[in-house]
């Protein structure tokens, strides 16, 4: 038996088999990680969405930006739906679509593995959270997901802010637990998440981390797995094993066998072609959070990045 755990497949479903069959995948006796953000931008979402479907009894997911942002539009009108990529109309118009997209918004936001050894996360963790804290915040919003009130969930994630607190409640509450554990890069020891920066670790300004690096952060009694941040790349440190490496974006996708002692990393190129560039979001200006005036909804198949501007 093996478990392997594999970053951000993004539609891409060719690049996908290609990793599986690498890693001589045996669906009778291995286990497969998914660390999210299975749909958008790879061309062949449906395709994709289907596969980790059918291996559900084998395979745990957590949910990325990407695939909360599907949810979303799945629930507007077939004339917003529409509007989005023909990647995600794929999904969204297939006659399959009802029970994918309920199995998909009852995926957590954060699979632990005690026994293992192990968490797994889309984007990252809250400075002050230890691993039991980031599960218990991770449980709060998966009920909701999955009760009845998820639409209301999915229409007011969007907007930057308010930065975490124990203290916040509602919406607030919910969409600040969303964007750490769907979003976060960068942010200040105070937890302040800095949406704007994504690039490599060096370019951003001083008096941000890297979340994993934060000084003062949480003591973690797990190793931790995530995808996410494909201009980090492959990055394993301070107990963070970070495996988006940009198989939408012609780079790899990656794929980390958690059991065992010895460690073992398998890559496959990704997309011959990169998708396409996102659209840029505009500069931030000054330091007051601009998600608390509404829902930044997205159009065009972007991700709730702010929602969404930046490689993934």
């Amino acid at each position: 038996m093996a478990v392997w755990a594999i970053g951000d497949l993004q539609g891409c479903y060719d690049v996908t088999q290609r990793l599986l069959e690498k890693i001589n995948f045996d669906p009778a006796a291995d286990r497969l990680w998914f660390c999210g953000d299975l749909v958008n931008r790879g061309g062949q979402s449906i395709e994709t969405l289907r596969l980790v479907h059918s291996l559900r009894e084998q395979c745990e997911a957590v949910l990325g930006n990407h695939d909360l942002s599907l949810l979303a539009v799945a629930e507007r009108t077939p004339d917003e739906q529409r509007r989005v990529n023909p990647d995600l109309q794929g999904v969204l118009f297939a006659e399959d679509a009802p029970e994918l997209l309920a199995w998909l918004r009852g995926r957590p936001l954060a699979h632990v593995d005690r026994k293992l050894g192990w968490m797994m996360v889309h984007a990252g963790l809250a400075p002050k959270w230890t691993t039991h804290l980031a599960e218990k915040h991770a449980r709060e919003v998966e009920a909701r997901l999955r009760g009845d009130g998820y639409r209301k969930l999915l229409k007011n994630m969007y907007g930057d802010g308010p930065d975490w607190s124990p203290r916040l409640q509602g919406s607030d509450r919910d969409r600040a637990i969303i964007n750490i554990f769907t979003r976060m890069r960068y942010c200040s020891p105070r937890g302040r998440i800095a949406f704007e920066h994504k690039g490599a670790p060096g370019t951003q300004p001083p008096g941000l981390y890297p979340w994993f690096s934060v000084p003062g952060h949480a003591p973690r009694d797990l190793k931790i797995v995530c995808g996410h941040w494909s201009t980090l790349g492959l990055f394993i440190g301070h107990g963070v094993h970070a495996i988006d490496t940009g198989a939408v974006w012609s780079g790899k996708l990656t794929a980390l066998r958690l059991d065992g002692e010895d460690f073992q990393l398998v890559q496959v190129p990704g997309r011959d072609v990169p998708a396409p560039a996102p659209r840029q979001r505009p500069p931030r200006h000054g330091n007051k959070p601009h998600g608390n005036h509404g829902p930044r909804r997205h159009e065009g198949g972007r991700a709730p990045e702010g929602q969404g501007q930046a490689r993934s």
